[in-house]
């Protein structure tokens, strides 16, 4: 199932390339996006089902800051090919992963749990009414988790770079360069705590991930100077993803043993649709909250609303499970 979802999201990539017009062009990331929303979970549980129970965590990290590795490597394909190949050369380069499935298929075996159930002829039925019935809590409180979190990503960064344009009055290559640094702060953030995850465990990880980014709030959009404002940035970016960081360790380690292909990458995703707007509802709030000069008021609108998701993340992580070092 993961190659045959790397190639059908890489063929909808190249074939957006083509879109002979904006209504193609939205049906074509529509379906992409139902490629990439089932590439998460395959891939995580993958992953996690291979690896020794105690290098989970520091995987986990390494895992999800594909996330903002991807980020930097778009930036830098963006610089190159854009200029020349325009748009549309973005999403022929898109279609590269496609290449991957060689690489997958020659040297990625499937799991050794997948493997013992194969081994001993146990075939799960997909019995929805049974699940949601032993199951339904534990899926919406990861629901909820999850759209916590997100809000909790994009909602500290979708708009920082409106914030540092228009609030802060900084160019082009300075909104470069604090993306990249808070990029790399978010790197480091998902490596560190998922690793430190294997000894904390996982809720208390993403709580102080949560409490560390509430102090962090004002440094982050209220700093006075801008090395205080790019300090404020990294960290900030090193707490959210550091939080992010344990996410795939610990869906799969809550998920029912007979879902766990599905269990994660569905939570994940409808907790990532819950949160869609979540750029759309601080920018309308900014306009709500001006400066004094007029200026649409992003710091505080951010700061507020991420006040309350941190605050719900808070409460969502202590009242979940802890299955931290859970054998497969």
């Amino acid at each position: 199932p993961l190659m045959a979802d790397i190639i059908f999201y890489s063929v909808i990539e190249l074939l957006t390339a083509f879109a002979p017009n904006f209504t193609v062009f939205l049906l074509l990331r529509a379906l992409f996006g139902v490629g990439m929303g089932g590439e998460w979970g395959l891939g995580a549980s993958l992953a996690m089902e291979s690896l020794p129970t105690a290098a989970r965590g520091l995987f986990s990290g390494i895992l999800q800051q594909g996330y903002a590795v991807g980020y930097l490597l778009a930036a830098l394909v963006y610089w190159i090919i854009f200029p020349i190949f325009g748009w549309r050369g973005l999403f022929v380069a898109g279609a590269l992963p496609a290449l991957l499935v060689v690489y997958i298929r020659a040297h990625v075996p499937e799991s050794p749990v997948w493997q013992r159930h194969r081994e001993r002829k146990q075939r799960v039925p997909l019995d929805i009414r049974g699940f949601i019935r032993q199951h339904g809590t534990l899926f919406v409180h990861a629901v909820l988790l999850m759209t916590a979190f997100n809000y909790m990503s994009h909602g500290t960064q979708d708009l920082y770079a409106t914030f540092l344009e228009r609030q802060r009055g900084f160019g082009v290559s300075e909104k470069s360069m604090i993306s990249i640094i808070y990029a790399i702060g978010a790197i480091c953030g998902g490596t560190v705590i998922g690793f430190f995850s294997q000894r904390w465990g996982r809720r208390r990880s993403i709580i102080f991930c949560a409490v560390c980014g509430l102090f962090l709030i004002p440094a982050w959009v209220f700093a006075p100077g801008t090395a205080l404002l790019i300090a404020g940035g990294f960290l900030m970016q090193f707490m959210v993803q550091g939080a992010w960081g344990v996410v795939p360790v610990h869906l799969n380690e809550i998920s029912p043993g007979d879902f766990r292909g599905t269990f994660p990458g569905f939570a994940y995703q409808l907790g990532n649709f819950a949160a869609a707007y979540a750029a759309q509802q601080q920018a309308w709030l900014a306009e709500r909250f001006r400066t004094t000069s007029g200026t649409p008021n992003y710091a505080l609108t951010m700061a507020l609303v991420e006040c309350v998701v941190f605050l719900a993340v808070i409460v969502l992580a202590a009242t979940g499970r802890e299955k931290r070092g859970k054998e497969f």
